[in-house]
């Protein structure tokens, strides 16, 4: 929107030019997004306090620390969260980027969705909201809408690469072309899964919004480097033929020196990511243990399904797993622990997710959050070193 505000007055003011560089956009959605959560977010407690009465449900088959520390906090902070990264996003954003559109409905739909979850939980007094085949059916169907109307018209528009790669390897060495359709299903997967894996972190005060905001900063860099036009000059070489020296001079582009998927227009997305890192510290200020409000699904799933949309849109995908390392592993103990009890009557964990396995075993809450934060940054770094390893 500063864009389309400005765009009479840049040719006047060349100082004005500095906000067609997404470096600067990028810092100043950070700022907004960060502003809005920490100048509204007491106000924000206050008025969830006084509508919800008993605060959010807790799950009595929990922790027992849980019943005694969390009953009465409120919750759905990630209304506020969500919130200030649309408007960080429409205010600094190039409004007519697809991917900016794309990656917000996915916000929007997904913040629906956990509204209404969080919604009935307070409603029925119960740790349960949605129905699960409810929740499944929702999810899957905004994701659809999103990922068919992206690869239903707009990819093929844009020349859009319909392959996936592997980190660490070089493009030209190792990659699998899909058709639109395979594809559009894999990139669906790969939203829905992110989205439901950061769901299930947000079981610790701060635990989910630390890696958050560690991998929408790594995506930050991911974005600017797959979508710039930016040029290097690479040197001077110097070819001799028939005793007749010749200089070449060699320039690449940055996504191409570095052997990144070429993605048009996907930089926008960094000020996205950008925001949302604003944001998750702004509410990690209120959410850090003891929290004062919790996220709930609706903070937790749009964010997720964000950070999954910029994944795929980024060609990004299989790196994201090592990127999003704790919601997968999250994701994952929820799964081995339900299939293994189901399947052999035993429980791998004491308690799944496995931030409450830790739980059980005596761990204080502040301890896991802060070591599994430690272990997200860890895993940004390793995977920000393939780009160099490529």
């Amino acid at each position: 929107m500063i864009l389309y505000l400005l765009e009479n007055f840049l040719s006047d003011f060349n100082s004005l030019n500095i906000f067609n560089y997404i470096t600067v956009r990028s810092a100043f959605a950070v700022l907004t997004s960060l502003f809005i959560c920490l100048c509204f977010g007491s106000k924000f407690i206050i008025f969830m306090e006084q509508k919800q009465k008993k605060g959010q449900p807790i799950r009595q088959d929990g922790p027992p620390s849980h019943l005694l520390t969390k009953v009465g906090t409120p919750t759905m902070g990630g209304t506020l969260l969500v919130l200030s990264v649309i408007v960080s996003t429409l205010l600094w954003c190039n409004l007519n980027n697809p991917f900016v559109w794309l990656t917000l409905g996915i916000i929007i739909s997904y913040a629906a969705i956990g509204f209404a979850d969080d919604y009935l939980k307070l409603h029925r007094a119960s740790s349960g909201g949605l129905s699960e085949r409810w929740k499944l059916v929702s999810q899957l169907t905004s994701v659809g809408l999103v990922v068919g109307l992206f690869f239903g018209g707009i990819a093929q528009e844009m020349e859009y690469d319909m392959a996936v790669y592997l980190p660490f390897v070089k493009p030209e060495t190792f990659s699998i072309l899909l058709e639109p359709w395979s594809y559009a299903i894999f990139a669906a997967v790969v939203i829905f899964a992110t989205s439901t894996a950061c769901n299930l972190t947000d079981g610790l005060d701060g635990l989910a919004i630390g890696p958050t905001v560690v991998s929408a900063s790594t995506f930050v860099f991911l974005c600017y480097l797959a979508g710039t036009s930016i040029m290097l000059y690479l040197g001077v070489e110097v070819v001799e033929v028939n005793g007749v020296k010749t200089e070449t001079h060699t320039v690449k582009e940055l996504s191409e020196y570095l052997r990144l998927p070429k993605v048009k227009g996907v930089e926008e997305l960094a000020i996205l990511c950008a925001a949302i890192a604003g944001a998750g510290v702004g509410f990690l200020w209120y959410n850090a243990y003891p929290a004062l409000v919790f996220m709930g699904d609706v903070g937790a799933l749009p964010l997720g399904g964000a950070l999954g949309a910029v994944a795929v849109f980024t060609k990004h995908e299989f790196l994201s797993v090592i990127i999003h390392g704790i919601f997968v592993v999250e994701f994952l103990s929820v799964i081995i622990q339900r299939y293994s009890f189901k399947w052999t009557g035993k429980r791998v964990f004491r308690m799944a997710p496995i931030h409450h396995h830790y739980e059980k075993k005596g761990w204080p809450e502040s301890r896991i959050t802060v070591r599994f934060w430690i272990i997200s940054v860890m895993l940004a770094l390793l995977a920000l070193s393939s780009i160099k390893v490529r």
